[in-house]
């Protein structure tokens, strides 16, 4: 099946024949659905906090965080073009219904570019927009005036412009001040400074970025550092990391024979943000928050953000020294039959740890071999929304093929809807996930984990594209957040709405949370 070309271009990319012969194998047999026992839902699978409680862990996180190296990480490397789709659309419409003339009108309220067109002063990239306009010549009021809003598109998605379509979310204008505009990069300098900082006030950083965008993001972080760093009185250290060309994915045809191109390469395509896992893994983080690109609100609104990041912080920090105190008793063998119990039912109250049916009987060797290897772990606490209708996995009790039950984030492509039952389970979820976690990634001998061995390789996703007007099937690798961490010590907290706010299209950044007040 594979060339001596292929072969050189799998050692040049860095990716073991096995490892191609078995995601060949995964289009053959297709990944297994997800099995749903349950939906988690608070007091069954997702913890709640009185305002008491939230506060205490506050308190304990901001006694305890400089004790730390703490990490934030945000996977930044995803293009915005999609944030403009709408646009693209609109745009294809006026040149095709008006040839050359660019001249179309746009009902204000009834479709997206109509609020876009008649809200485009309230974008934090207007005074960017309308500059490099004039520097072209161009008046963007007279082209508003004139309704000539394939200019004003052009200029603002193409490369003549600001090139908003070809760039990263990173370097999206996302917020305006009385003093400026911020990055959306820059707001996760703002973030990071408040519940990042360790004693000294060095608050650490990492963005995973795509290749063509690195100098782009690092020239556009220099520029603003220094800024942060006199206004919040921190040191950044701030790292990045490009997805690995090893974990890159296989496309294949129809028939599942290697996908090439006109001079007989091997296709081969991103492996999605689960690759992230590898990268997760290469830093030397002790606490790592984790939180996407595009999930932040201005200053007005950051106050919840902070204290529910400290809050789960604190959560992480409690478990963590139980969980390190129990392992030290499970290793030393002499634990008391009293003892094993407080375990077993720290275990399952805390961790929604199962045992399983046959954990009774066991020998207590046994049980205590069981546990040792449950809680050494990498730890996360997931931050849990009520859905309120927007897009994310949502937490569900989930039965394996060994028959453990265990909580896991499950996004609706892994459920067979087909089937009533698991449809049903499936539309009784109260909360869903919004990329917002903590997590602990040492052992308790101080040791990191290796990340990879706690993946579910089961969990991944094939999706039709094209290529050249040719169709093809692409492969994702289990996603950072739900097959990636399958294995992990898993604990879902409810955090408030306001907590997230992403922006998946252009228009998001007209919500009243993006706005000024």
């Amino acid at each position: 099946m594979f060339t001596q070309n292929d072969l050189k271009q799998f050692q040049a990319k860095g990716i073991d024949i096995k490892t191609i012969e078995q995601q060949i194998e995964n289009f053959k047999s297709g990944f297994p659905f997800v099995k749903l026992v349950r939906p988690a839902v608070p007091g069954d699978g997702i913890v709640c906090f009185s305002e008491t409680e939230a506060d205490k862990l506050l308190v304990f996180y901001n006694k305890n965080a400089g004790d730390y190296e703490i990490l934030k990480f945000v996977p930044a490397s995803g293009a915005a073009s999609r944030m403009f789709k709408s646009l693209f659309e609109f745009r294809e419409e006026c040149l095709k219904s008006k040839g050359s003339e660019l001249l179309t009108p746009v009902d204000k309220g009834s479709n997206t570019a109509g609020q876009f067109f008649a809200n485009i002063k309230k974008f934090a990239f207007f005074d960017d927009l309308k500059k490099v306009m004039a520097e072209n010549g161009l008046n963007i009021k007279e082209c508003l005036d004139q309704k000539d809003y394939v200019t004003i598109i052009d200029f603002l998605l193409e490369d003549k412009g600001l090139g908003y379509a070809s760039l990263p979310k990173a370097l999206l204008k996302f917020h305006r001040y009385d003093n400026g505009s911020r990055l959306a990069l820059e707001e996760h300098l703002v973030e990071g400074a408040d519940y990042g900082q360790n004693k000294e006030g060095r608050v650490a950083i990492h963005f995973t970025v795509s290749p063509e965008h690195a100098d782009r993001v690092i020239e556009e972080i220099n520029k603003v550092k220094e800024k942060y760093e006199e206004l919040f009185e921190v040191i950044y250290e701030l790292t990045f990391s490009i997805q690995k060309s090893s974990t890159d994915t296989i496309a294949v045809d129809s028939k599942n024979k290697p996908f090439r191109n006109d001079d007989e390469s091997i296709v081969f395509r991103p492996g999605g943000h689960g690759a992230l896992i590898e990268n997760l893994n290469d830093r030397e983080g002790e606490v790592i928050f984790i939180k996407n690109i595009d999930n932040i609100v201005p200053d007005r609104l950051k106050e919840q953000t902070y204290r529910f990041k400290r809050v789960i912080g604190g959560y992480l920090f409690e478990l963590r020294d139980t969980i390190f105190s129990y392992l030290e008793k499970l290793e030393d063998g002499n634990i008391s039959d009293n003892e094993l119990k407080k375990v077993i039912a720290f275990a399952a109250e805390k961790l929604c740890i199962s045992p399983g049916p046959d954990f009774g009987e066991m020998s207590k060797i046994e049980k205590v071999d069981f546990l040792f290897t449950k809680l050494n772990r990498p730890i996360r606490i997931c931050g849990m929304v009520k859905n309120e209708g927007e897009p994310g996995g949502g937490p569900f009790w989930v039965k394996n093929s060994e028959g453990e039950v265990s909580l896991q984030i499950v996004e609706s492509s892994q459920i067979d809807l087909s089937d009533a039952s698991q449809k049903e389970i499936f539309g009784k979820s109260t909360h869903f996930n919004p990329v917002d976690l903590v997590c602990y990634l040492r052992n308790y001998k101080g040791e990191q984990f290796d990340l990879r061995e706690y993946v579910d390789p089961e969990t991944g996703f094939i999706s039709i594209k094209s290529k050249d007007g040719r169709e093809l099937k692409a492969q994702e690798l289990p996603g950072l957040w739900n097959g990636a961490m399958a294995d992990w010590i898993t604990v879902f907290v409810e955090v408030p709405p306001i907590t997230f706010n992403p922006v998946k299209t252009v228009n998001d950044l007209l919500r009243k949370e993006h706005q000024p007040a």
